[in-house]
């Protein structure tokens, strides 16, 4: 595993996916197929490879875990857009003010899914759940 793959998200050959695939007049429901073309890319490349997620010493457990995998998120997305050069930076600001606008109202998750988010139930001191488990997230 090359330094840094642990904690990498963009690979080449996911950036060159993200090239060939973006147009301006690109309609939301092509954007989360994008998103879900590009986020079992992650995966693929990421098992592929045996590449696993970073280590983190925890401060509520005390114990050193492993990070959730990582994964693409439509802002994600529309971050790369920008980083990577493929769109100038003004029209990545009116993409993630539209995303924004367009998620509130549809109630959708960052992935662009209907969002049926359950609100964590706080402990007793004031922390939300604590869990390191990323079947989780």
């Amino acid at each position: 595993m090359a330094a840094g793959d642990a904690s990498r998200t963009w690979f080449s050959e996911m950036v060159e996916t993200l090239r060939q695939e973006w147009k301006s007049a690109i309609l939301w429901d092509e954007v989360f197929t994008l998103r879900d073309r590009l986020d079992a890319m992650l995966y693929e490349i990421r098992f592929s490879r045996g590449i696993r997620p970073p280590t983190m010493w925890c401060p509520v457990c005390k114990q050193r875990t492993q990070q959730a995998e990582p994964t693409v998120s439509v802002r994600a997305i529309i971050f790369a857009l920008g980083r990577f050069g493929i769109v100038p930076p003004a029209e990545v600001k009116s993409l993630e003010k539209r995303w924004a606008k367009h998620r509130k109202e549809n109630n959708l998750d960052r992935n662009g899914k209907l969002d049926e988010a359950v609100t964590a139930v706080s402990d007793s001191q004031g922390r939300g759940n604590h869990s390191h488990d990323p079947t989780l997230r």
